[in-house]
């Protein structure tokens, strides 16, 4: 838009008195009209302390002045020992061809007492003008979010530098007004950031909106344009050879007024249909832009169901070969618990069937003796009935005779020389007495 219609900012430096009062001021104020002014080096020296506020950066870009109209000759010393009563100076520099130099002090309100009481001070015969430098590192910054403070602003510019000041502009009612200022401590820093932000979208909070940074235009809106300043050419004495006043109706002045009144009218009208187009662009866009931030959330809902999907996915397969791993371990078990009751089955079997056969070969042998001792006892009486009958002493040899090798066979368990099998050596074995019974 228009440079003019731009906000003005009032620095709002104070006169010397609103800070203190020379000893060569008189009762009013002002310096007295005199072609060598009193010194100011001879008042009081300034309390400094009181000029510094807590937390205060010193010796920045916006204490700096620009002292013009020096006398030929100056030097640094000489420029340094006129400003030495608002304390040391930490730049000094003359340019001797054009006459005119920089001076940084301490503070800003120091260096606004400094140039209320010198500007236009008589040094060397000379008035000095006094002047805030323009500040090289300063940058316009637009567009501002509604919700953006001072340090706000200070924290998204130090990233491109060391911050002297950042200031977001307000109006008389303490509303922002979407503008600030932001001044760094060297060019360079705020050449990268006008750069940075001028290729890419600078986004200082959630609002897509992105700043615009430009150079910074200072006006000294302080002091303005005085009479004095004006430079006295010929031009100057054509233009102010008639008085302020109101054209006539019907004259030159009048008709040529009217048409620039009228093309000053089209400017105007011109002007605000661009606000109107542009308030309601930016209305559209902005409608535009959260429509759109619905629609990216909802995508983002939507992305985030699918992964949720997608893991819930994942714990079931998971959950399920967990599952089957378990499964396939309980049958490895069941399968290891039936092949050790099979083995012990085995086991066991295999010792009862030892058991029996160990039972079943000591089982005959003893029963074996049993009836051959019980069938020794019948064939004695057999022997007897076919030998002799009844008993008497016919039987009686045959009887002694018979029972005596018995008696001394090895086989008897109670006798010495028994046969084996328990039957008396000599007698017939079940065998025979078998034979003998089918005989």
């Amino acid at each position: 838009m228009h440079g003019s219609r731009g906000p003005q900012h009032n620095h709002g430096p104070n006169r010397q008195g609103d800070y203190f009062k020379n000893e060569g001021s008189n009762s009013n104020g002002q310096q007295p009209e005199s072609s060598e002014q009193t010194n100011p080096n001879a008042a009081l020296t300034l309390d400094l302390q009181s000029f510094r506020k807590p937390g205060e950066k010193t010796f920045t870009q916006r204490s700096r002045l620009f002292v013009g109209n020096l006398p030929t000759g100056v030097t640094e010393e000489e420029l340094e020992k006129l400003f030495a009563k608002y304390g040391k100076a930490s730049e000094i520099f003359i340019n001797k061809d054009r006459g005119f130099g920089f001076i940084r002090l301490e503070t800003r309100i120091i260096a606004e007492i400094a140039r209320a009481e010198l500007d236009d001070f008589i040094f060397k015969g000379r008035p000095v003008r006094v002047r805030f430098a323009t500040h090289g590192a300063a940058l316009s910054v637009k567009n501002l979010p509604e919700f953006v403070s001072n340090e706000l602003l200070e924290e998204a510019f130090a990233v491109f530098g060391q911050i002297e000041r950042a200031v977001v502009i307000v109006d008389d009612r303490g509303r922002p007004t979407g503008k600030g200022i932001v001044e760094f401590t060297s060019k360079p820093a705020a050449r990268k950031a006008l750069d940075k932000c001028s290729e890419g979208a600078y986004l200082l909070t959630a609002f897509p909106r992105p700043i615009t940074v430009e150079p910074m235009e200072q006006f000294d809106e302080e002091e303005g344009l005085s009479e004095k300043l004006i430079n006295k050419n010929q031009q100057y004495h054509k233009e102010r050879e008639q008085p302020p006043r109101f054209a006539q109706p019907g004259s030159f002045e009048y008709e040529y007024a009217m048409r620039w009144k009228a093309l000053m009218e089209m400017e105007k009208q011109q002007y605000d249909m661009v606000d109107r187009n542009m308030k309601e662009a930016q209305e559209k866009l902005e409608a535009e832009m959260e429509a759109a931030r619905h629609e990216h959330q909802v995508m983002l809902m939507r992305q985030d169901l699918l992964r949720r999907q997608e893991e819930l996915r994942r714990m079931e397969e998971l959950h399920s070969q967990e599952v089957q791993k378990r499964k396939q371990a309980e049958l490895r078990q069941e399968e290891e618990r039936r092949r050790r009751e099979e083995e012990l089955r085995l086991r066991n079997e295999e010792m009862m069937k030892r058991q029996q056969e160990g039972f079943r070969g000591n089982f005959p042998e003893n029963r074996e003796q049993d009836m051959r001792m019980h069938m020794g006892g019948h064939g004695m009486a057999m022997n007897r009935n076919s030998l002799g009958g009844a008993s008497g002493p016919a039987g009686t040899p045959a009887m002694a005779a018979e029972s005596s090798p018995m008696m001394a066979g090895p086989g008897n368990n109670n006798m010495p020389g028994g046969g084996q099998g328990g039957f008396p050596r000599g007698l017939p074995g079940p065998g025979d007495y078998n034979k003998q019974r089918r005989f």
